[in-house]
């Protein structure tokens, strides 16, 4: 292992993978240890920055059961944005979405008459609100011709949108041997809807709603503590699980959980663990945008090094009380061939909390490094081969 030092990286290590890792200054943070949790797995992160403020056993898979409506959701979000779709387009109750999801059921439902119409706006509300097994049934027949087809849509849609622990096999979240997930891709798929659809996001939020002549109040039980979404599952085998959204102060905390024992305690534990990551942690600034983190090496350029810069103030969101370091590693393939433009997205910072990750931020070079001479790059490539051999 060799180390190569500079005025801004504290230490710099060549990786088996050949790519080159540097550590750089980083202030030191106090803070408190980690929360324990009954739950099975776990999954709590601040949303402007993507700190991971806990993480136990989050891409452990489970069955998401009606998690996966969220899934649901998005297809017909994504549709609606596209222009595919109108919330005035209305799509007709089959006897299949009525028996499989509708009352005779005896499952999560918004009560829609066999071989009445419904609107998708409503078909939304019915989902979001009251986590109804006929309104993903009747959309998805709508949508796509049948369920079935429209499972394609969703997992070809999950694909795309980066959620490759995830498998579909059904609207409804229903028990299926294809309804795998992890709390990561829940997470993950829940702050996809929060920043893309912030108007129909708001749909989760809705206190009631009522078809039929039946109203229904929201599934959700921590909405009455503040949170704003998501939705609520239980599977034979997985327990209780919840993803939730919520803001307070202007920070919004996304918290994924599973394998919780029972109804109520999957209602305090959350509310627990949303009130340790309000109340627990702060936002810190570690670098300005355009601050120089540090330095990446060039070989053959017109110069040996060129500056790494962020897009963007590189924040963290720490425990308030933590004698833990803050370390901050920046990762990039080595060696670097010019010309390199400027602007270009050449390496990662990824900033730890002792051995515990928290956030990963593309760098990009602040300047642009030609070619150079012939002598520069013969000194380069001894350089190299000394390297190698040391």
């Amino acid at each position: 292992m060799r180390l190569i030092l500079s005025a801004f990286l504290l230490l710099a290590l060549l990786s088996p993978n050949g790519s080159i890792t540097s550590t750089a200054r980083a202030q030191a943070v106090p803070t408190p240890q980690l929360i324990e949790t009954k739950s099975a797995q776990a999954y709590l992160v601040e949303a402007s920055t993507g700190t991971v403020l806990l993480a136990k056993n989050e891409r452990q898979s489970f069955a998401p059961a009606s998690l996966a409506k969220l899934m649901t959701l998005e297809v017909v979000f994504d549709a609606l944005k596209k222009g595919e779709i109108r919330p005035d387009t209305i799509y007709p109750v089959s006897e299949y979405a009525w028996r499989t999801g509708g009352a005779p059921s005896r499952t999560s439902t918004m009560f829609a008459a066999v071989k009445s119409q419904v609107p998708v706006a409503d078909l939304i509300r019915g989902i979001a609100v009251q986590t109804a097994n006929d309104g993903c049934l009747i959309i998805a027949e709508g949508m796509a011709g049948s369920e079935a087809k429209f499972v394609e849509r969703m997992n070809a849609r999950a694909a795309e949108l980066g959620l490759f622990e995830s498998r579909f096999g059904n609207a409804t979240g229903l028990p299926h041997p294809d309804n795998r997930s992890t709390l990561y891709d829940m997470v993950k798929l829940s702050r996809h809807l929060v920043a893309t659809y912030p108007d129909l996001y708001q749909t989760f939020g809705l206190p009631e709603f009522e078809w039929n002549k039946i109203l229904q109040r929201n599934r959700n039980p921590l909405l009455s503590f503040g949170a704003d979404g998501l939705g609520t599952g239980f599977a034979e085998g997985s327990g209780f699980a919840i993803v939730a959204s919520m803001e307070r102060d202007g920070r919004r905390l996304f918290l994924g959980l599973s394998g919780v024992a029972t109804d109520k305690e999957r209602t305090e534990e959350a509310r627990r663990l949303l009130n340790w990551g309000f109340d627990s942690f702060e936002m810190r600034t570690l670098f300005q945008t355009g601050e120089i983190i540090g330095e990446a090496s060039i070989y053959g350029g017109a110069q040996s090094k060129v500056p790494l810069v962020a897009a963007q103030p590189v924040e963290v969101y720490v425990p308030v009380n933590n004698p833990e370091r803050l370390q901050a590693r920046i990762v990039y393939r080595w060696p670097l061939n010019p010309p390199v433009a400027a602007d270009a997205a050449i390496a990662t910072l990824n900033v730890f909390s002792g051995d515990r990750p928290l956030v990963s931020v593309p760098l990009k070079s602040a300047e642009a490094v030609e070619v150079g001479t012939l002598s520069q790059r013969a000194w380069d490539a001894l350089i190299e081969l000394l390297f190698f051999w040391i």
